[in-house]
């Protein structure tokens, strides 16, 4: 999983996020690689879908 650049800072994702893998970076949330699940809580919650599939 990715944030994409339409993420609006809202922070559902961070909160959602099971494992703690999602983080603010310069602009938007970020998601840590190594610690993500790809188990898509955060996709369910994000009112853009910033969320994506890599």
């Amino acid at each position: 999983m990715k944030i994409s650049d339409s993420c609006v800072a809202c922070g559902a994702c961070e909160a959602e996020c099971p494992v703690g893998a999602i983080s603010m970076g310069e602009e938007h949330y970020e998601i840590d690689q190594d610690a993500c699940l790809n188990c898509g809580a955060c996709q369910a919650v994000c009112p853009v879908g910033a969320p994506v599939e890599e």
